[in-house]
């Protein structure tokens, strides 16, 4: 039984993955991911005029914005999320559609290894975009300025791709899942984009709104006293959002400067030595971060998974 449980999952693995590679839709997804890629280069290069530090230069490719173009992290915390919705969002409501759905659960295979090999096929598609293109960009970096990593910079840049494949996956479960309960799929699809876009960019305006309703800082003596309380708030509602977390843990990983990833008293300050995190420190600021990024994502996962194996099928 279990042969037969991943002797199925294998082919639907492969009829998934071979299907996104010969799509259109991957054409499009690789050309703007590698029209996003070259502008940030571009804007990197030309700004690392600007940048100070000589230390952990080659991690500026990634981090340096320049020419009012955006850098990578930057690109990718905004516009990763479409890979996953583009990759998902008519999973299976379009086989529903179709009427192939009704065929594939027909044949001598298990029931969930329809949603898990669909899944797991979009999150190696992912993973095969994310990291070819992290890793070109780092080979042209190295061609165009000359610039060598060093060791700890290389797995800095691995840490940081793998948390982008964390973060993309997560809208991909979240697009299945939607193409789950949604039987249509422009539904599945506005209703993905619609999240996508709240906690992109309302998130943020929604979490300071509460925040302030609950620990007013309008005069000098509420700002006295609400001021802490506030800013935690704050925060802690900003990490419910998948793009602050991932936002907050990358810059974490790539910016070896920054010791903290919550709010410094002046007493923690006192005899504190600047300096630079090791990467085994920056893990640990971000473990958290990782952990939350991957729970979400099961999450959403969990809830398509649910979904499809409640669900009647029939044929229309």
């Amino acid at each position: 039984m279990r042969v037969r449980g991943l002797t199925g999952l294998k082919a639907l693995f492969r009829k998934e993955f071979s299907d996104h590679l010969r799509s259109r839709r991957f054409l499009i997804l690789l050309l703007l991911i590698g029209g996003t890629g070259i502008a940030s280069l571009y804007g990197a290069v030309s700004g690392l005029g600007d940048v100070k530090d000589s230390n952990y230069l080659f991690l500026s490719l990634y981090t340096t914005s320049g020419n009012s173009i955006p850098s990578l992290m930057s690109f990718i915390a905004l516009l990763g999320p479409i890979i996953g919705l583009a990759l998902g969002f008519d999973a299976v409501n379009s086989e529903r559609a179709g009427g192939t759905l009704n065929r594939l659960v027909s044949q001598p295979i298990y029931r969930d290894s329809i949603i898990i090999g669909k899944f797991l096929a979009g999150t190696a598609v992912i993973a095969a975009i994310i990291y070819t293109m992290g890793i070109g960009i780092g080979a042209v970096g190295v061609l165009v300025t000359g610039i060598k990593p060093s060791g700890e910079e290389v797995w800095r840049i691995l840490i940081f791709l793998t948390f982008t494949v964390v973060y993309v996956a997560f809208w991909l479960a979240l697009s299945i899942w939607f193409s789950v309960i949604c039987r249509h799929a422009a539904t599945s699809a506005l209703a993905s984009i619609a999240l996508w876009v709240f906690f992109a960019i309302f998130m943020s305006l929604v979490a300071s709104i509460i925040a302030n309703a609950v620990y007013p800082i309008s005069d000098e003596y509420h700002a006295m006293y609400n001021s802490y309380n506030n800013y935690m708030l704050n925060l802690g509602l900003n990490r419910i959002s998948p793009y602050y977390l991932y936002s907050e843990a990358v810059s974490t990983i790539m910016n070896p400067t920054v010791r903290s990833v919550n709010v410094v008293t002046m007493d923690q300050l006192v005899g504190a030595v600047s300096g630079y995190l090791s990467l085994g420190q920056s893990l640990l600021l971000v473990w958290p971060h990782l952990t939350g990024l991957a729970a979400l994502m099961l999450i959403a996962f969990g809830g398509s998974y649910i979904g499809f194996m409640r669900q009647e099928i029939r044929s229309n």
